[in-house]
């Protein structure tokens, strides 16, 4: 369940980021200007901007997936300043999730999962997933889509939530 809940759909979310990344250096190169200034941009002045987002949307995922399989997440020292950095880097998180089975997640669920901001605190695995990992993923990517919508670049809920598993 945890595992469902988590490594397929930080690969989905992490996709479909990469895809609306595409947009913006689309609308960049249509109106003849730089990329960076969207990778700079942020909705309001004390908030992250897009490059930071895109850099904690993937170290949710892959850190939320290494806490809890077991296995060493790739590490990246958040210097990507180009759009093709950025790609670079959703990708490399998206191949180590793939790495990660449902077997992985066996006791994921009781473990004791801390952050050294947490400050000596933990979360099991299941309560991390719930209240920590899935919504900052989700809030991230969504943080990012809002930047670039707000900057002219034409996405909407179908870029967002990407392919569904429709069935006949």
């Amino acid at each position: 369940m945890l595992f469902d809940m988590t490594v397929p759909q930080f690969i989905k979310m992490l996709h479909n980021l990469d895809l609306i990344l595409d947009k913006g250096a689309q609308l960049a190169t249509e109106k003849k200007f730089e990329v960076d200034v969207l990778l700079n941009s942020r909705l309001t002045p004390n908030q992250f901007n897009l490059i930071k987002q895109v850099q904690i949307a993937c170290d949710t995922a892959k850190l939320c997936a290494a806490r809890l399989s077991g296995k060493e997440a790739p590490t990246h020292n958040d210097s990507e300043k180009t759009l093709p950095e950025l790609k670079t880097r959703i990708a490399e998180t998206i191949s180590f999730l793939k790495t990660i089975t449902a077997a992985d997640f066996k006791d994921a669920a009781t473990k004791h999962i801390s952050q050294p901001r947490w400050e000596g605190k933990y979360l099991t695995g299941e309560e991390y997933v719930i209240h920590h990992a899935v919504p900052n993923i989700y809030f991230h990517v969504t943080t990012a889509y809002s930047i670039l919508r707000h900057n002219g670049v034409e996405v909407g809920k179908k870029d967002y939530l990407g392919e569904l598993p429709f069935k006949k």
